[in-house]
Protein backbone atom coordinates (compact mmCIF):
# COMPACT_ATOMS: atom_id res chain seq x y z
CA UNK A 1 0.00 0.00 0.00
CA UNK A 2 1.36 3.28 -0.56
CA UNK A 3 1.25 6.51 1.49
CA UNK A 4 1.28 9.65 0.60
CA UNK A 5 2.13 13.15 1.49
CA UNK A 6 1.54 16.45 0.25
CA UNK A 7 4.45 18.43 1.37
CA UNK A 8 4.13 20.92 -0.91
CA UNK A 9 5.15 24.86 -0.57
CA UNK A 10 6.57 23.96 2.89
CA UNK A 11 10.45 24.46 3.06
CA UNK A 12 13.68 22.90 4.29
CA UNK A 13 13.36 20.87 6.99
CA UNK A 14 10.16 20.85 7.27
CA UNK A 15 9.20 18.25 4.13
CA UNK A 16 12.08 15.94 6.13
CA UNK A 17 10.16 16.18 9.31
CA UNK A 18 6.64 15.62 7.89
CA UNK A 19 8.01 12.62 6.26
CA UNK A 20 9.51 11.27 9.14
CA UNK A 21 6.45 11.81 11.29
CA UNK A 22 4.22 9.44 8.26
CA UNK A 23 6.81 6.94 7.96
CA UNK A 24 5.32 6.23 11.63
CA UNK A 25 1.71 5.23 10.19
CA UNK A 26 3.48 3.14 6.72
CA UNK A 27 4.01 -0.81 7.90
CA UNK A 28 7.11 -2.06 7.84
CA UNK A 29 8.73 -2.65 4.42
CA UNK A 30 5.87 -0.21 2.84
CA UNK A 31 5.95 3.23 0.83
CA UNK A 32 6.13 6.53 1.53
CA UNK A 33 5.38 9.14 -1.55
CA UNK A 34 6.44 12.29 -0.45
CA UNK A 35 5.29 15.50 -2.96
CA UNK A 36 7.19 18.48 -2.37
CA UNK A 37 8.14 22.36 -3.67
CA UNK A 38 11.69 23.34 -2.15
CA UNK A 39 14.55 22.61 -5.07
CA UNK A 40 16.80 21.77 -1.76
CA UNK A 41 14.94 19.09 -0.91
CA UNK A 42 16.22 16.65 -3.20
CA UNK A 43 20.03 16.79 -1.15
CA UNK A 44 17.48 16.55 2.26
CA UNK A 45 15.96 13.31 1.00
CA UNK A 46 18.90 11.73 -0.30
CA UNK A 47 20.20 12.49 3.38
CA UNK A 48 17.42 11.64 5.50
CA UNK A 49 17.32 7.99 3.84
CA UNK A 50 21.25 7.55 4.55
CA UNK A 51 20.82 8.43 8.13
CA UNK A 52 17.36 6.57 8.81
CA UNK A 53 18.05 3.41 7.31
CA UNK A 54 14.75 3.68 4.95
CA UNK A 55 15.76 3.54 1.04
CA UNK A 56 14.94 6.39 -1.26
CA UNK A 57 13.69 4.06 -4.14
CA UNK A 58 13.13 6.63 -6.99
CA UNK A 59 12.58 10.45 -7.07
CA UNK A 60 12.11 12.88 -10.24
CA UNK A 61 10.44 16.48 -10.78
CA UNK A 62 7.25 16.50 -12.60
CA UNK A 63 6.38 20.28 -13.39
CA UNK A 64 8.33 21.83 -10.09
CA UNK A 65 7.04 19.10 -7.82
CA UNK A 66 9.47 16.45 -6.55
CA UNK A 67 8.42 13.38 -6.15
CA UNK A 68 10.06 10.92 -3.81
CA UNK A 69 9.35 7.31 -2.68
CA UNK A 70 10.85 6.46 0.46
CA UNK A 71 10.62 2.35 1.76
CA UNK A 72 10.76 1.76 5.33
CA UNK A 73 12.52 -1.05 6.20
CA UNK A 74 11.06 -4.41 6.97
Amino acid sequence: MLHRLDATGLICPLPVLRAKKALREVPPGGLLEVLATDPSSVADFQAFCQTTQTTLEEWHEEEGVYVFRIRKPA
